[in-house]
């Protein structure tokens, strides 16, 4: 797996120490033995990493929030917001000098488009910035900067020990798979995370690996946080058959609500996006919003776990109540349903506004939110209300939770398995498994693809377990484009283009103007003909004696689109232009049919 052509004891950057190290282990132990051992540390690391945000989070937390008075409302909501967005926001821009929202959607992409490979400061700035962001009261999640951070340190392991492209993605998805295993403490959870979302398929090379490194990161989460799990639920009312019914609206109503998400998130980003050059304009429209809505309803304020916590574990309105401190509505208890409504319809406007104002942070920890929310409003209603059969709203609220995340991350296996671990609610494994089908199987009729791969799958940049169609989205068309030939002017004459064919090696020789524009190309084979006939070499010019391609490929074309270029055109080569239209090279149909067959043949091993 490691990368032969790439001598490490060669790199005078490297110390003695690493080099000799290297060499020993090239000598003693086997390249599947040394992933394994990666994704241990990688494991390691990533608890490590999971423990601190956690620890910097609830440590700002408590000195910004621990002397509020719970019974009323307190003005400082309107501040800490806004100081936590604009220091994230210098942060960025001063010290990393590089975007790092869209955690999981920029693992995505290094894995299809940049050979897996993360930038180094990816391994702690999202860390610093999401801590920031939420401790302050961004509400956002922190699980996102923390699969990033994951994934960055699985990936720069692999650089540091040069590692092939093919072992960086396993790293990835360890990198991955660790840091969800780590945060919930969820080993399942992780591997099937990895599967689902980051879509890194299961083969026996990479089933192992991910798994040390999920084992790892929760062994070591348990070893640093002791036994308390993130979410505590107790079963008191036992499922029956008689709410299937419910479960299955109950998963249809998670499907409309993960919608919601999804196309209400993209609209705000929209926004947002129209003023990414007025960094000023985002924080104060952001900073605003995402203030008044925590003012109002505080339990909009940081991750949420507190409030979920509350639903999970409550059984009557006077356990709910304390979900409504700090508000304008607390002590009212009446007032629990509206308020529930009204914070599930905000939440997603608050963590647009967190993150489009200049913070850091994912929504995988506000799809949980918004699930635990969705489930309680949807069975509280039914019961107050008698429609049916009653519906106990802790396992509901447990249930919506699974819901939406299998609909907004497109991910049903993971939202079963993520809550059932969670919670310890395997009790209720079959009502989350009909909750999450039914969720999955409303969302797509909507939206193909989710709320992470959405912006990929436009630019046509996702990889999925289709092997051919991930093969295309790995390959890098500048692999493939061959920069040695040889150009004519239009004015040049037949002999000295027959000299330049006895320079080159392509069959095809483009007729170039001036400024580089490509105007046609010379066939060899067509002009064969008049090439040995010395008495016309004076008689024809490359204007003469040109003709236009059979097509043109652009440097930004997906290969997905080369490859159907070739099979419409039966082509042996195609001219590459760049966006001025300058030629910058010629793509053979042999080789990217030979890398292709190469590519799918890797792909194909264990």
């Amino acid at each position: 797996m490691a990368d032969s052509s790439i001598d490490i004891s060669s790199a005078s950057s490297a110390p003695t120490w690493f080099v000799r190290l290297h060499e020993w282990r090239e000598q003693h132990i086997s390249e599947r033995m040394f992933v394994l051992i990666l994704a241990f540390f990688v494991g390691f690391f990533c608890a490590v990493a999971a423990f601190v945000l956690h620890w910097i989070i609830n440590q700002i937390v408590y000195l910004l929030t621990s002397s509020f008075d719970a019974g009323s409302s307190n003005w400082l909501y309107l501040v800490y917001p806004v100081v936590g967005i604009y220091l994230t926001s210098l942060f960025v821009r001063y010290v990393v000098k590089d975007n790092i929202s869209h955690g999981i959607t920029r693992i995505l992409y290094a894995i299809s488009q940049n050979r897996s490979r993360l930038k180094s400061h990816n391994t702690w700035s999202s860390v610093i910035a999401s801590a920031i962001t939420i401790g302050f009261g961004g509400s956002v999640g922190a699980e996102a900067p923390i699969v990033l951070t994951g994934s960055a340190i699985g990936s720069n392991l692999g650089k540091l020990f040069k590692m092939d492209s093919k072992t960086l993605m396993l790293l990835v998805g360890c990198g991955a798979a660790g840091a969800i295993a780590g945060i919930f403490k969820a080993p399942i959870a992780g591997l099937v995370f990895t599967l689902e979302v980051l879509m890194i398929d299961l083969t026996m090379a990479s089933l192992m690996p991910i798994l040390v490194s999920c084992v790892t990161a929760a062994c070591f989460t348990y070893i640093f946080s002791g036994d308390a799990a993130l979410f505590t639920f107790h079963l008191d009312n036992a499922w029956t058959v008689e709410r299937i019914p419910g479960c299955i609206l109950l998963g249809v109503f998670c499907g409309l609500v993960s919608l919601y998400f999804i196309r209400t998130m993209g609209f705000c980003e929209d926004i947002f996006a129209r003023f990414k050059d007025k960094p000023y304009v985002k924080l104060v429209i952001g900073g605003t919003l995402l203030s008044l809505l925590i003012y109002l309803f505080p339990s909009l304020y940081g991750e949420g776990y507190g409030p979920i916590n509350l639903l999970l574990n409550g059984a009557s309105e006077a356990d709910w109540a304390p979900i409504l401190n700090n508000s304008l509505f607390s002590g009212q208890a009446e007032m629990l349903l509206p308020y529930i409504a009204l914070v599930l319809l905000t939440k997603v406007f608050a963590t647009s506004a967190t993150n489009g104002g200049g913070g850091c942070g994912g929504t995988f920890a506000p799809s949980l939110f918004i699930g635990c929310f969705s489930g309680f409003f949807f069975s509280r209603f039914w019961n107050v209300n008698e429609i049916g059969t009653y519906l106990p709203e802790k396992n509901f609220a447990l249930m919506g939770m699974a819901g939406v995340m299998s609909g907004v991350m497109h991910a049903p296996l993971t939202g079963i398995f993520l809550i059932a671990e969670l919670t310890g609610g395997y009790s209720l494994f079959l009502p989350l498994m009909i909750v999450s089908v039914c969720s999955y199987l409303t969302i797509i009729l909507f939206e193909p693809h989710s709320i992470y791969s959405s912006r990929l799958a436009k630019q046509g940049k996702l990889i999925t377990h289709n092997t051919d169609h991930a093969v295309l989205t790995l390959m890098q068309l500048d692999s493939v484009i061959d920069r040695d030939y040889m150009t004519v002017g239009p004015d040049t004459d037949l002999a000295d283009i027959v000299r330049k064919i006895s320079q080159t090696r392509s069959r095809v020789v483009p007729v170039v103007d001036a400024a580089g524009t490509l105007l046609g190309e010379i066939d060899i084979a067509k002009i064969r003909n008049i090439v040995f006939r010395t008495e016309l070499y004076h008689h024809f010019t490359a204007s003469q004696l040109m003709q236009e391609p059979s097509a043109v490929l652009s440097d930004q074309s997906p290969m997905s689109e080369v490859m159907k270029t070739f099979e419409n055109t039966q082509a042996s080569w195609l001219p590459v232009l760049d966006q001025e239209k300058h030629l910058t090279g010629y793509i053979s149909r042999r080789r990217v049919y030979t890398q292709y067959r190469k590519m799918v043949a890797d792909m194909s091993e264990d």
